[in-house]
């Protein structure tokens, strides 16, 4: 399936941000790896906290992984895997890894942040994923003009292929989208 080829340019009317603070909730100039080490972060479709462990476990294994576990999460925070969002990983344990402390996040404390094992399996979490197999797919972008097409493009790709694409830019510069094509496989869950 062919997804899309974007085409995006960022405007320079800058405001400079400290590096490695916090400013309105959000962590801002930091290296944020949305997979590391065969380890990735997932919500629910309903936003942040929404997965019991059973919904969790099934999240990754739909993607064709598994549960990551806390030396898997471990061994992806220590090459520079940050999520400030708590998640469901082996064995009914919550956490998440901080690789720089902040007020905000983590406790001021660097490391996998350790909820512990939980007894009720019907809190609501995120879920932290492990497959060393899984295809890259997606990125992060910083250039000023790219264009993105998804994997094999002009060809179909996998169904049930997810890619996810983030737009990282200085504060206070716009971002355009120009869509030349966009086409998406069907998914009982989408409201199209």
């Amino acid at each position: 399936m062919r997804i899309f080829a974007v085409i995006w340019a960022s405007c320079f009317f800058l405001k400079e941000v400290q590096a490695w603070g916090f400013r309105n909730g959000i962590f801002h100039n930091s290296i944020w790896l949305e997979q590391a080490a065969g380890v990735y972060h997932r919500e629910s479709r309903k936003g942040r906290y929404q997965l019991t462990y059973k919904e969790a476990k099934t999240v990754c294994k739909y993607e064709g992984g598994n549960l990551a576990t806390y030396d898997q999460l471990e061994a992806a925070r220590q090459i520079g895997f940050h999520v400030c969002a708590a998640g469901w990983y082996d064995k009914g344990r919550v956490g998440y890894p901080i690789v720089k402390a902040g007020a905000n996040c983590g406790f001021g404390k660097v490391g996998v942040i350790d909820y512990g094992y939980r007894l009720n399996k019907s809190e609501r979490w995120d879920v932290y994923c492990y497959n060393p197999n899984s295809k890259e797919c997606g990125g992060t972008l910083t250039d000023q003009q790219k264009i993105i097409q998804s994997p094999g493009y002009p060809e179909e790709y996998q169904d049930e292929q997810i890619c996810y694409w983030h737009i990282r830019v200085r504060y206070g510069q716009r971002i355009r989208l120009h869509f030349l094509e966009f086409d998406v496989e069907e998914d009982t869950s989408c409201l199209a």
